[in-house]
């Protein structure tokens, strides 16, 4: 694919991403089928915002955000634009550079530090490596990107398992920074923690992002949290984006049969509200199997003979709200 953009609006444009990974079997460990993780997904990022994505487990949120900062080997299909340039056009000397403006926070924040280096080390290392900072400065560097983020000076030589979940979660969020990036892959960074620690990382986030003009792509399930921290959302199902557009239109207009069932699970802290509850039927199909025509057919109260034979397109309902839907044909 390898093409370019002259939109500078957006720091991120993805253009009907696929990623397929093998299945194997056989005597001669042959190629035998696909698990197609990531199915044809198109978004658009605009500098200094967030987009949430979310869906099920399993439905190919975390590989999209992998796939995007080129950690799943090669892309299958599609393209993926930061500033305008193909990631996977770049050389390995050209990402090595690129890796310090693209940075990830993992969900699991204590298996994702090591348990052998110090807090300072863990935070400093990538800085160092990269060259960003002199080395008669890198003591205070490290001070200010931990005070950033509400750890103390004193932690710089604990390690992880001194820590508490959220205090390990700064950690993490630290050393992400550390890099001073533009785009940071949040990859359910509150999922592992107590309510009210996620309440405290989720203020933190959006106060580094005022301060920094960071972009996230914040990849969760929970769909509370993405409508308090989101400015636009996706909506995925089985390696799809189902449904995309303005945090407003989704939460307030939700188009797709599956954003309506997932919206409506959504708990009311109120006790005497009536929850219009919509149960989904079966299971979700296996990605290596996927049906024929709109992947939700199997599921869907408003299944026609169309929707199990043609394949959806992506439609603009109202400006900058996308759905992909035989219903509004």
């Amino acid at each position: 694919m390898g093409q370019n953009s002259q939109d500078s609006r957006y720091i991120l444009e993805v253009r009907d991403l696929k990623k397929y990974f093998p299945i194997r079997g056989g005597m001669l460990n042959r190629v035998v089928g696909h698990v197609k993780a990531v199915d044809g997904v198109t978004f658009n990022l605009k500098r200094g915002t967030t987009m949430g994505l979310v869906g099920e487990s399993g439905c190919g949120k975390t590989t999209t955000g992998r796939v995007i900062l080129r950690l799943a080997g090669e892309k299958t299909y599609g393209d993926v634009l930061f500033n305008g340039k193909e990631v996977y056009d770049f050389s390995d000397r050209e990402m090595r550079n690129l890796r310090t403006r693209m940075q990830i926070i993992f969900q699991d924040p204590f298996s994702s530090l090591s348990p052998r280096l110090p807090v300072g080390e863990i935070i400093g290392e990538a800085a160092r490596e990269h060259g960003l900072v002199k080395k008669d400065e890198f003591d205070d560097y490290v001070d200010r990107v931990m005070d950033e983020c509400g750890l103390q000076p004193f932690h710089k030589t604990r390690y992880p398992h001194e820590f508490s979940g959220g205090q390990r979660q700064r950690i993490c969020i630290a050393r992400a920074l550390a890099l001073n990036p533009e785009f940071i892959v949040c990859d359910e960074p509150v999922s592992a923690l107590d309510v009210s620690i996620q309440a405290q990382i989720i203020n933190l986030l959006k106060k580094l992002q005022a301060e920094r003009q960071l972009s996230y792509l914040f990849i969760s399930h929970d769909l509370s949290v993405v409508e308090h921290i989101s400015d636009s959302v996706g909506v995925m199902y089985l390696g799809n984006l189902v449904e995309y557009g303005d945090k407003k239109d989704i939460f307030k207009n939700p188009l797709h049969p599956y954003t309506k069932a997932l919206f409506s699970a959504i708990p009311v802290p109120d006790p005497n509200a009536k929850m219009n509850r919509i149960v989904l039927e079966g299971s979700i199909p296996s990605p290596a199997n996927p049906p024929s025509g709109c992947k939700f057919h199997t599921r869907c109260r408003y299944c026609t003979e169309k929707c199990k034979s043609e394949v959806p397109v992506q439609k603009e309902i109202e400006p900058g709200h996308f759905v992909v839907c035989h219903l509004y044909d």
